[in-house]
């Protein structure tokens, strides 16, 4: 392995570490609560950057998402599509991801990591030039794709890490 997915498996290692921090002994209203209407829940949070890792991370790789593959769907029971990833939704959708476990949760991202750290073991930094969505100018690299899943669920472990502290869990 060379430096490259070296480092992006330090970083999704990072991100598995709050992800576990951030709902660990918290119950369903606990990950359901939002600041206010408008907002996103811890529960929402973490569910939305655990489907965004797996989807683009099965996307770069050729293979099914966990979410479908290994039951995931239907174990969450959520009101949406198979292919939902959260993205665009609306204050109503956020205020629907309100039953799943901080242990479901945990367990679908672990699930996702591993399976990450898994395919990032077996690339190298040649790999992360590779072209995987022309729907850009300029064309998207595996590395790019990479980095940006990193950027999104930082950004949104460490918003649900400030509704923790908010709510004074």
């Amino acid at each position: 392995m060379t430096a490259g997915p070296d480092l992006l498996i330090d970083a999704f290692g990072r991100i598995r570490e709050i992800v576990d921090d951030v709902v660990a002994g918290l119950g369903p209203d606990d990950l359901a609560e939002r600041l206010d209407e408008d907002t996103n829940s811890i529960g929402w949070l973490v569910w939305h950057l655990t489907r965004i890792q797996d989807d683009h991370l099965a996307g770069a790789a050729g293979t099914e998402q966990l979410w479908t593959a290994q039951g995931w769907f239907d174990r969450f029971a959520l009101p949406f599509a198979t292919g939902d990833t959260g993205y665009g939704h609306s204050p109503e959708e956020v205020a629907a991801v309100n039953g799943p476990s901080a242990e479901l949760l945990g367990d679908y991202h672990g699930a996702v990591h591993d399976r990450t750290v898994e395919y990032l073991a077996e690339i190298d930094d040649k790999d992360l030039k590779r072209v995987v969505d022309r729907a850009w100018s300029p064309p998207v690299t595996l590395g790019i794709r990479l980095v940006s899943v990193v950027a999104d669920n930082l950004q949104h472990a460490g918003q649900a890490a400030f509704i923790r502290g908010m709510l004074g869990r």
